[in-house]
């Protein structure tokens, strides 16, 4: 078995940005270890929640910090955390997440995101995982990155609800006439921010990461580290 990575730190209160400095840590420690139980596992959802409950396990020795269950939905509930780990493979950076109204493809997901990473390789009887990004994503900047440029043009060209609800007809937005109208109300009466995530309709979103983990720190509330550099 892999040997865990462990700490005799004093525990301290945690703050998103220590938050963001362990897991950037975490991932270096981490991509040092063995991990033959690993050896042949191909499925990424797998390989995911093994290092989400690692990095938990970290994050718990040396943090006083609320862990979530499935009634939270995210992984570090905490009002002033609010937010959830996504550990995927640089072949295809994704993830999943549950859909709880189309708004979130409009404003954001709610939470923000810590995304990590990883190229896995199986070599000598062991696996080895070499984190290449750890990122984290501000709930400001969750929402679908197409969809808010373009409602963010309509509003500067002077797009009334009509257009508005028509377009999220056009986009196959998950609802009807009627949420179509009310996310149009909202869109005119509220700020949109520029979102970087891709969202994919589906019965549950599918978020994929690329544009957000090229980017050169050059957004507000998203910060990015690139291990190859």
């Amino acid at each position: 078995m892999s040997r865990e990575i462990v700490t005799n730190a004093i525990k301290e209160p945690l703050t998103l940005e220590k938050l963001y400095i362990a897991a950037k840590n975490f991932c270096v420690e981490a991509s040092s270890l063995d991990y033959p139980e690993l050896v042949g596992v191909t499925d990424g959802k797998a390989v995911g929640t093994f290092i989400e409950h690692r990095l938990k396990r970290y994050l718990s020795s040396r943090f006083f910090i609320e862990i979530g269950n499935s009634a939270s939905g995210i992984d570090l509930p905490s009002p002033e955390i609010n937010t959830d780990i996504k550990v995927t493979s640089h072949r295809q950076p994704q993830s999943s997440c549950p859909y709880k109204s189309s708004r979130q493809k409009i404003f954001g997901l709610g939470y923000n995101l810590l995304v990590l990473v990883y190229d896995k390789k199986d070599e000598n009887k062991t696996s080895r995982l070499n984190f290449i990004n750890c990122t984290f994503i501000s709930k400001e900047r969750t929402a679908d990155f197409t969809t808010t440029k373009r409602l963010l043009e309509m509003i500067k060209d002077g797009a009334n609800k009509a257009d508005i609800a028509g377009y999220f007809a056009d986009r196959n937005i998950p609802g009807d006439e009627i949420t179509f109208d009310q996310l149009a109300d909202e869109v005119l009466s509220h700020h949109i921010v520029q979102g970087y995530l891709t969202i994919s309709n589906a019965l549950q979103w599918r978020l994929q990461y690329q544009r957000v983990i090229s980017l050169e720190n050059s957004v507000s509330g998203i910060e990015n580290y690139d291990y190859r550099k």
